[in-house]
Parts: structure tokens; C-alpha cells; sequence
């Protein structure tokens, strides 16, 4: 059965019986997109369309934009904007487009005892936290989350490195990072989808969310065939097309978990 089987998979590969081998595209984005749902919510809706595949790399944004700058990906699709702009600035990239956002939050113990619930905003949320020395956990591996929990900690005017052993840096991902902090009661910034689709929040609330400087952008970004001529610049501007196309950002408005919208459209 096993050999016929085979025979009949290689018959449909020969007479057209299964898409163009070729018709894919690698696609380097971060684990919010991936472990959140979405992808698999809204890829199929794509590839039913076009009949193009995309096989997607999911990392955190640092390890996904050096991806792309090696040409081991046709697009870059990550939430850090700085780091996108640079990215295109270089060369790597021909364009960043607006795709969609959502918005980081910082989460903690229900008990709160840095009380950062009363704080008016991310930098005293941040500050109580250094304050009272309560155990945080960081991503640590270069993520998108992770760029802007340390561009926050700057723009607080603190260093958490340097002051004791209560700042934790995890080096994993996000939902590593959550089971972390839910193990040692601490706070953590977290995207918003994530957190939705986090299953293990025993004793962890949202503790701060809502300030201005914890809106989550998405981009994406054809990487450029004059860097990587191996490139499927037509397969990957289609993609990029119908992202921001009025199908491909009601699809991402469509999505949903646990009744609750995770991304918010921006191209147009």
C-alpha cells in the first residue's frame, strides 16, 4: 500500500495533480503572528486565491531580519519599525508597507505589589516596578517585544540590568517568557494577541495597558532581488498585495480569539 501510495504521489506531481513546486514563498515573520492564529486563519484564504504557499519562519523579529538580509526569505513581515526602516535603508528591502497593529500590555501577579494598576502610564508603570525591585522577566532574545521593552526602560531613564537580580531575562519566546513569569509570580510586556491565546494565566492579569507609547505596528517588506537575485519577487509582491488589499485586511480584522479581536488593519 505504502508503494502504491508513493506511485500516486509522484503520478500527481508529474501531471499537474498538486500546485507548481515552485509556487511558494518563504515568508521570515515573529511568533505573535504565528502563535497567535493568524497565519493559519488567513494564509489559506491567500493560497486559495493564488495558488501560491507560504511557508513561514516563525522567530522573534531580530533573528527574522537577519533572515531576510541572508536572502533566506522572500518577505519580511515583523513589528518593529525602526528596525524595518533600516532594514530598507540598506537595501535589503525594496518597500515597508502598513499592514495591521495591536498593542503591547504589561502583565503581572493579580496581587500587584509593585502596584503598578495606579501608575498613569508605561513609564511610572515601569518605574514602580523598579522601585520595589519586583521580579520581572524579560524576553531577552532580540524579538520585536523585546526592542521595545528596552526602548521603554530607556525612555524611563532606567537601567534594569543593573540593579539587582529581580530583572530576569528569559531568551525564549513569548509564550515561554509568559509561563515564566506565571511560575515566579513576576510582570512581563506582553503583545496583546499572545496574551489572549496564553492558556496558562493562573494568578496573572493584565496590570497595565492603553499608553500611547505601547501601540504594536506590523510591517512587511519585500526583501530585494539586487541583494539576493534568488528572490520570488513576483510570488512575494503578490502576497504583500493582497495583505494590504481590501480582501486581505478584512481577513485580518476577521480574525478572532475567544471572541476578541487581535489585529487592527492599517493600509488603509
Amino acid at each position: 500500500m505504502r508503494i502504491l501510495a508513493s506511485i500516486a504521489l509522484v503520478a500527481s506531481l508529474m501531471f499537474g495533480g498538486v500546485a507548481n513546486a515552485s509556487d511558494f514563498i518563504t515568508v521570515a515573520s515573529t511568533t505573535s503572528t504565528a502563535n497567535s492564529g493568524l497565519f493559519d486563519d488567513i494564509l489559506p484564504k491567500f493560497t486559495a486565491k493564488t495558488g501560491i504557499e507560504v511557508r513561514v519562519v516563525a522567530v522573534g523579529t531580530g533573528q527574522a531580519i537577519r533572515q531576510a538580509q541572508n536572502g533566506d526569505a522572500d518577505v519580511l513581515f515583523v513589528h518593529h519599525r525602526k528596525s524595518e526602516e533600516k532594514f530598507v535603508k540598506l537595501g535589503y528591502g525594496v518597500k515597508r508597507y502598513d499592514v495591521m497593529m495591536n498593542d503591547f500590555i504589561i502583565i503581572g501577579p493579580t496581587a500587584d505589589p509593585a502596584g503598578v494598576q495606579s501608575t498613569p502610564n508605561v513609564t511610572e508603570a515601569l518605574a514602580a516596578i523598579y522601585k520595589g525591585k519586583a521580579n520581572f522577566v524579560s524576553r531577552g532574545d532580540d524579538s520585536g517585544t523585546h526592542k521595545r521593552e528596552r526602548g521603554l526602560w530607556e525612555e524611563a531613564k532606567l537601567d534594569p540590568r543593573a540593579s539587582g537580580n529581580w530583572y530576569r531575562e528569559a531568551g525564549a519566546g513569548m509564550g515561554a517568557t509568559l509561563n515564566m513569569a506565571q511560575g515566579m509570580g513576576a510582570y512581563a510586556l506582553s503583545d496583546r494577541g499572545t496574551w489572549i491565546a496564553f492558556k496558562n494565566k493562573q494568578g496573572l492579569t493584565i496590570v497595565h495597558e492603553g499608553s500611547k507609547h505601547l501601540a504594536n505596528p506590523y510591517g512587511v517588506i519585500l526583501v530585494d532581488e539586487k541583494r539576493h537575485p534568488h528572490v520570488k519577487t513576483a510570488l512575494g509582491q503578490k502576497f504583500i498585495d493582497w495583505l494590504v488589499s481590501k480582501e486581505g485586511q478584512t481577513a485580518i480584522a476577521a480574525f478572532k480569539l475567544k471572541g476578541e479581536q487581535l489585529f487592527f488593519p492599517t493600509a488603509h
